[in-house]
């Protein structure tokens, strides 16, 4: 159950420094949050297993959407240029 309270507290941190202002629009905080969230997440799959794993994936994305936004639309952008 360690890794699921690491998980509790890297969703604390993050809302905890989404409140704090900021003048890149909390871009180098998603950053941070993120580097630290993947390995994470490998971690709590790993120790308690896909379903756990996928709960704090949906979880990290609720927190960091704005990351997951512009990733969907790179990503939509290059399928676009790959079918032209």
């Amino acid at each position: 159950m360690m890794a699921v309270g690491l998980g509790f507290a890297w969703l604390v941190a993050a809302n905890v420094l989404a409140m704090l202002p900021s003048r890149d629009n909390l871009w180098t905080r998603a950053y941070v949050l993120i580097a630290i969230g993947i390995p994470l997440l490998g971690y709590i799959t790993y120790i308690n297993g896909p379903l756990w794993g996928m709960a704090f994936l949906v979880a990290g994305c609720s927190v960091l959407r704005w990351p997951v936004i512009y990733l969907g639309r790179w990503i939509r952008r290059v399928m676009a240029k790959t079918e032209s």
